[in-house]
């Protein structure tokens, strides 16, 4: 049987234009609980091919970008996008290697 988790995203389905508009900590999960250790940053995304949508993108490690004032053009490195369902939704999770302002 097919598993939407199996199934990879086309990144220029994406769109040719990504905004970043926020920065946050991704912290670390134990025993389904959140703790005070940080194992990287989630870069919010907005596609502007798509209405603004928001996607947020993982990259584990140091703080590659600051928070912006307003929002900047980026890329990704490795970008990979995957789908997933919960509670009888589609939702999407992404994760990168590196990102840098256009």
């Amino acid at each position: 049987m097919l598993n939407i988790r199996d199934l990879k995203i086309d990144n220029a389905s994406l769109g040719r234009k990504m905004l970043l508009v926020e920065v946050v900590p991704a912290y670390e999960y134990k025993d389904k609980q959140r703790t005070d250790t940080i194992t990287g940053y989630r870069y919010v995304v907005c596609l502007v091919d798509h209405h603004l949508e928001k996607l947020n993108v993982r990259i584990d490690g140091a703080q590659l970008m600051a928070q912006p004032d307003g929002f900047v053009e980026v890329e990704f490195d490795d970008l990979a996008v995957r789908a997933y369902e919960a509670q009888a939704k589609v939702n999407f999770t992404a994760k990168a290697t590196n990102i840098r302002a256009v």
